[in-house]
């Protein structure tokens, strides 16, 4: 890549975020999309920090500054506002744009050293897991379609582009046939013959599909059509990311985790572990849930559950 920012940020560019954007490209080429595009919502929530630090330069990055970043993020893991795993890899991404901008290893640190081991356990209580956090917040023109992204992964446990992709006319319809619908677009690692994911539909989740619809038109999905996912996936996180500055919403993840929680009390008539510390279901009951959710969040693997409500023990 040529040099485009001057020698500010090692010519990668005079904005700090825009200049990580380019460090990426570089590092992975036209491929790897799904990789970038992770890498670059990371590193923007990095740049955000280090601008507030009145910092938009990687020539002034410190070991003490990178240090006073890494601190922040323990913090938050901490008190509960953020994960362990996701705190990891936000360090993760500093690590790869920092080390692809300078060509050397010298500010790379070592994100479990920092943050702790990660948890494959969910210890933390998603904030949507109360339905009336989503409806509290504020929505303003323009932000119509992420409001209904977020509440689409909250009624449903769908992935982000899982709900993008989703079209709401077509599931409007299954949710009024059959009060469920079917997961076909977006699934992560594709879809095989007969594994049909179907997904029981809520009262609320019946208003989200109508007023999704409205939204939608005649297009095949939430997506404008003038807009790629790419494009649509860094606008909307960084919209969403605005939206729920002030509150305890840590992400769409976390309300696959607030569905999850809700519908093993569904299933099992008592809270989900991760709510009230320990496991109340008797132990087959609890598999058999976490056996449906599996299902329902679309992975192929019981243990992989516990991410969403806790323990089973």
């Amino acid at each position: 890549m040529g040099n485009v920012g001057g020698n500010r940020n090692y010519g990668y560019g005079k904005q700090l975020a825009w200049a990580g954007k380019n460090a990426l490209a570089d590092r992975y080429g036209q491929g790897h999309f799904s990789t970038r595009a992770t890498h670059e919502e990371r590193w923007n929530q990095f740049a955000h920090y280090m601008k507030a630090q009145g910092i938009n330069d990687v020539r002034k990055i410190t070991p003490t500054v990178l240090n006073g970043h890494n601190q922040f993020l323990k913090d938050l893991v901490s008190k509960g506002g953020m994960s362990v795993a996701y705190a990891q890899n936000r360090l993760s991404t500093v690590n790869v744009v920092l080390e692809t901008m300078r060509k050397d290893t010298v500010l790379t640190i070592k994100p479990a050293k920092i943050i702790g081991q990660r948890s494959h356990v969910r210890s933390t209580i998603p904030a949507t897991v109360r339905p009336d956090v989503l409806k509290s917040l504020t929505v303003k023109p323009g932000q119509e379609r992420t409001m209904l992204i977020a509440q689409l992964t909250r009624d449903l446990g769908l992935r982000f582009k899982e709900a993008s992709l989703l079209d709401t006319r077509k599931a409007l319809r299954q949710a009024k046939q059959h009060g469920r619908i079917n997961i076909t677009q977006g699934t992560k690692g594709g879809r095989g013959k007969g594994s049909d994911r179907w997904i029981p539909v809520s009262n609320q989740c019946l208003q989200t599909l109508k007023a999704a619809t409205l939204i939608q038109g005649k297009e095949q999905n939430l997506i404008p059509p003038n807009s790629s996912y790419k494009q649509w996936r860094v606008h909307r996180y960084n919209q969403w990311r605005a939206m729920t500055k002030q509150t305890a919403i840590n992400g769409f993840h976390d309300m696959r985790a607030a569905y999850a929680c809700e519908r093993y009390q569904a299933i099992t008539d008592y809270p989900a572990p991760v709510i009230t510390g320990k496991r109340q279901a008797d132990k087959s009951l609890d598999q058999q849930a976490r056996s449906i959710l599996a299902q329902e969040l679309g992975h192929n693997r019981t243990d992989v559950v516990a991410a969403y409500i806790g323990s089973s023990q």
